[in-house]
C-alpha cells in the first residue's frame, strides 16, 4: 500500500488523538467523514495502524519509579532467547523490553511505586527470569521527553506535506 499525504495527515491526528470522531478527523485533513473512515479502515487493515490506547499518568497511580536494566544472557542460543522472551511477557511490572546489540542483551523498564515495590519486583520477577548472567539497574530521576512516534520521523519529509 502506498500512502500518501491524505494517510499521513490521519495518521499525524490519530498520534495527536485517537479518540477523534470519524467526523473530527475529517474536518482536520479535508475529507468526507465517510472517505475518512474508509482510509482509516484501510490504514488498520495494511497494519500501519495496531490499535489504539490511552496514555496514562504513571503518577496518579503511584508508580513513581522507572527502572531502565540492562541484561546480560549466559548465553545467545535461540532457546535461551525465547525462554528469557516468553518469561518477561508473564512479568506485569515489565512496561518494554528491547532486544539489544553491543555488550548487553535486553534492555528493559520497569516501574514501581518506590525502591521497596522495586526490590519486590526484583526477587519476585527479575531474578527469576531464566538465563540471566548479570542485571544492571540504572534509575530514571526524570522524564524529559515520553511520546509517541511521529510520522514525521519514519516518514522523512512527511511534516511538511
Amino acid at each position: 500500500m502506498d500512502i500518501d499525504r491524505i494517510d499521513l495527515a490521519i495518521i499525524r491526528e490519530l498520534e495527536r488523538d485517537g479518540r477523534l470522531s470519524h467526523v473530527e478527523l475529517a474536518e482536520r485533513v479535508g475529507l468526507s467523514p465517510t472517505a475518512c473512515a474508509r482510509r482509516q479502515k484501510t490504514l488498520e487493515e495494511a497494519g500501519y495502524i495496531t490499535g489504539y490506547s490511552a496514555r496514562l499518568s504513571l503518577d496518579k497511580f503511584d508508580l513513581a519509579i522507572s527502572v531502565v536494566i540492562r541484561i546480560a544472557l549466559e548465553k545467545q542460543s535461540e532457546e535461551a532467547l525465547v525462554a528469557f522472551e516468553k518469561a518477561v511477557q508473564r512479568c506485569p511490572s515489565i512496561v518494554r523490553c528491547l532486544l539489544m546489540s553491543g555488550m548487553d542483551d535486553y534492555l528493559i523498564t520497569v516501574v514501581a511505586r518506590d525502591i521497596a515495590d522495586y526490590e519486590r519486583i526484583h526477587m519476585t520477577q527479575l531474578s527469576r527470569l531464566p538465563g540471566v548472567a548479570r542485571l544492571h539497574s540504572s534509575f530514571a530521576l526524570r522524564s524529559i521527553v515520553d511520546r509517541a512516534v511521529p510520522p514525521e520521523v519514519f516518514m522523512p519529509g512527511a511534516g511538511g506535506r
